[in-house]
């Protein structure tokens, strides 16, 4: 299969990033058959064959299937149940889970549509701490990948 120009340079723009330590946060929105799969996946493939670790992770277990080596963020990240908005996530440094994200170099989160915005910023706390860097998720690149218009709006006590 063949990159489109979109797919390309996103692709591009990814691999600059984490070869340079730009540490910036990539968000793909695009419908379900347009790509989003094949580009993380080789993302991924380039990425570790050069020797550094890239992170595949999913909202959801199925999802998480989908990606080479994928697994589900919250197992990966060790996220808490329940989840707050001053939450951390569940490693340190000196667990194989933080030396793991301290040795990263590419994040892909897919189907983030799904996730609260709680565990990211949980997430985003815990890495800053983790690899002692005040930038966004402690200076790691990261994917966010997903499908906006598969979330329907919540309206509380709405009617029909």
């Amino acid at each position: 299969m063949k990159m489109n120009n979109e797919q390309s340079l996103l692709y591009t723009n990814i691999l600059h990033s984490v070869n340079n330590d730009q540490g910036r946060l990539f968000c793909v929105y695009a419908a379900g058959g347009t790509g989003k799969t094949f580009v993380t996946n080789t993302c991924l493939y380039t990425v570790r064959s050069e020797g550094k670790v890239a992170i595949a992770t999913a909202m959801s277990a199925l999802a998480a299937t989908l990606l080479q080596n994928g697994t589900n963020l919250h197992s990966r990240a060790k996220l808490p149940i329940p989840i707050n908005e001053s939450s951390i996530c569940n490693f340190s440094r000196s667990d194989v889970t933080g030396k793991l994200f301290q040795m990263c170099k590419l994040l892909i989160i897919d189907e983030v549509t799904m996730g609260d915005r709680y565990n990211f910023e949980a997430l985003d706390r815990s890495l800053r701490d983790i690899r002692k860097n005040n930038r966004m998720f402690g200076g790691l690149t990261v994917l966010f990948a997903g499908d906006w218009r598969q979330i329907l709006p919540v309206v509380p006590r709405g009617s029909r």
